[in-house]
């Protein structure tokens, strides 16, 4: 163990690339744990239940991913699976849920207590301070439900309102991947709004005397900062991410009469129709089956016919006060300013440049005021290329974008020879071009992470399948070859690129009728219910773990080159170039659920030692070739 704990101390950047202590280039297969991690334990509160969801100051996160009398079960789990790097999902609720400057230590030190289990494992961690749409209360997860408060909003009117729409408040059944349009609606576009740039588009919004957008990166920096004064001892925490999946709000949309995200599905309110709702006006909105923001659908909804008001009592609109609309005589709102977010100064608005930026600097400039040599995990907003920094700005900065095959996200739904590219809006048709597309996908991100970030590795934080696809056929059958090929095809894209990665997800209290317990999603790699007996205890749970368990090399002496696995031939294949100071051996990850203890193992040159027990293999290259080759065979297979 003694050894395993240096291994982990000594990780380093280096030219795009995680190094150990050897000069080898490190490779993560990695889980986010968990997807339950976004709620509260204490009241039990997953996305389905009503009863005491407004009681916000009075939760509890301790046992999220799960009690820790269990971590030894679930980390030797994933161990014996081939993973090494866990993503660890907290939220800024879970740290400050009580109010501004409260933290609550007991559930810090359980934390501080999953994190040594993982460390136990050998397992490197990075925290990701984890949101969706801003918070539970407006339809996602991340921030405690003060921070409304702060801008004068009502969480317990939102639903009614049409402000977002609530599984908690909306009821059963949940329509199927509808919360992402939160972040086009007045409560999440607002939140974040002030939060990156009430100072410019807000600038009479105070709290406590403080402008608006101080005060919220003020406590979301200083709480993850909690959290490192925590861990910044254990050597298996790589770092922080600063922020999971983080919008612009309304920064920068230069049209508020015109919908404002990538996809739409269910009431799709403008920016402008979102303030007139909040604000009290009934409005009937585009309502969408799923389409792309500039599709119009011809159908409409009425939001809101009961006239509530999204504000608190004594609030009103800020963006109403702010001159942005108004009412008139007849009290009907109008439009003053619909290009009000994207000039500031008679500037055209950079939000990456102008807002992210800054605030990606302060956040690493504070975790590391505790934790000096912490990696800081960047991500880009969405719709959105990271800002650029220089090399210095970006010292130890890691890449960390996600990607989704966003056909079969959306529309629960997977055939291997028909997609869409929803990113070009074309159709492919065929296996191997939709390989292909995918695969350039994933080089784009690889060419944007060096360009934006000099020096940082590229890690994809999040990458995934939902196993209830095709009106859940595998829940029902316990048949999971659909979600097999599904899965594979997003692999085998990232192993053509050489990438680090983090399946979305792992979560232990999965279950066929509520998924990951969180707005109907279902994405978990593990499964309470497909407990099959005879399958051997270790893989109990697993789903689709043809495709989630595969070889790779860990450890590569030298730059990789390719790799390619086939789990239905059992055929695993490695090329890289050494590095000549390198004398230490590649360090290749055999499962034994693909390969058994009598694989056969192919070699350029050099030699190899097997240690089936512990599913390694090594491999001690030569210096008479340049590019050195490896083809491991599952016995029996062809």
């Amino acid at each position: 163990m003694n050894h395993l704990l240096k291994e982990l101390k000594m990780l380093r950047i280096e030219n795009n690339h995680f190094l150990d202590e050897y000069n080898r280039v490190v490779k993560f297969r990695g889980v986010n744990l968990a997807g339950s991690s976004k709620l509260p334990t204490k009241p039990f509160l997953p996305t389905y239940i009503s009863d005491n969801f407004f009681q916000h100051q009075k939760v509890s996160f301790i046992g999220r991913p799960f009690p820790l009398k269990e971590a030894d079960t679930h980390f030797q789990r994933l161990k014996d699976w081939g993973f090494n790097f866990i993503r660890l999902l907290t939220t800024w609720e879970a740290i400050e849920h009580e109010g501004p400057g409260i933290y609550d230590q007991e559930y810090l030190e359980y934390l501080a207590q999953i994190v040594k289990k993982a460390q136990a494992f050998g397992l490197w961690v990075f925290i990701d301070p984890h949101q969706d749409v801003w918070s539970r209360f407006s339809g996602g997860d991340g921030a405690p439900g003060w921070t409304f408060e702060v801008a004068g909003l009502d969480i317990t009117q939102f639903q009614a309102a049409g402000a977002a729409i609530v599984h908690n408040t909306y009821g059963d059944p949940f329509p199927e991947m509808t919360w992402p349009s939160n972040y086009a609606k007045l409560a999440t576009a607002t939140m974040f709004t002030l939060f990156f740039g009430g100072n410019d588009f807000a600038p009479e919004t105070k709290y406590q005397g403080q402008p608006v957008q101080g005060f919220l990166q003020e406590h979301f920096i200083k709480a993850i900062q909690q959290v490192a004064k925590k861990l910044k001892d254990f050597d298996n925490v790589l770092g922080y991410e600063v922020m999971n999946e983080p919008s612009k709000g309304w920064i920068g949309h230069p049209d508020l009469n015109q919908y404002s995200f990538l996809v739409k599905k269910g009431a799709s309110p403008t920016p402008f129709q979102s303030m007139a709702l909040g604000a009290g006006h009934p409005t009937f909105v585009e309502d969408s089956k799923l389409a792309g923001a500039d599709k119009k659908t011809g159908k409409q909804v009425e939001l809101n016919p009961r006239a509530v008001k999204a504000w608190l009592s004594g609030h009103s609109c800020i963006w109403k006060a702010h001159g942005v609309w108004e009412n008139q005589a007849d009290g009907n709102p109008i439009l003053k300013k619909p290009n009000y977010f994207a000039e500031v100064n008679g500037k055209a608005v950079d939000f990456g440049k102008d807002y992210y930026k800054p605030f990606i600097l302060n956040f690493a400039k504070a975790i590391r005021e505790e934790h000096p040599e912490a990696f800081v995990f960047v991500e880009p907003v969405l719709e959105e290329e990271l800002p650029k920094f220089d090399a210095s700005e970006a010292k130890n900065f890691v890449f960390a974008p996600h990607w989704y095959d966003v056909k079969t996200l959306f529309t629960k739904s997977f055939n291997s020879f028909f997609s869409f590219d929803f990113r070009e809006k074309k159709l492919l048709l065929g296996k191997k071009k939709i390989q292909r597309v995918f695969a350039r996908q994933f080089q784009k991100l690889k060419e944007e992470g060096k360009e934006q970030l000099p020096n940082a590795p590229i890690i994809i934080g999040e990458v995934g399948i939902p196993f209830d696809m095709n009106k859940q056929k595998a829940l029902k059958t316990d048949d999971y070859q659909t979600p097999t090929k599904a899965l594979d095809t997003s692999i085998r894209a990232m192993e053509s690129n050489q990438l680090n990665y983090c399946l979305w997800n792992y979560t232990p209290d999965n279950t066929y009728e509520r998924g990951d317990q969180w707005n109907g999603e279902d994405l978990s790699i593990f499964s309470k219910n497909f407990i099959k007996q005879e399958v051997e205890q270790k893989y109990r749970g697993g789903r689709a773990l043809k495709a989630a368990i595969r070889p790779f090399a860990y450890k590569i002496a030298g730059a990789h080159t390719h790799t390619f696995f086939d789990y239905k031939k059992g055929v695993y294949e490695l090329h890289f170039v050494h590095a000549e100071s390198i004398v230490e051996p590649t360090e290749i990850f055999i499962p034994f659920y693909h390969f058994a203890d009598n694989y056969k193992v192919e070699i350029s040159d050099g030699n190899f030692e097997m240690f089936p027990d512990e599913q390694k293999l090594l491999y001690f290259h030569t210096t008479e070739l340049n590019e050195h080759r490896i083809k491991v065979i599952a016995q029996g297979m062809v």
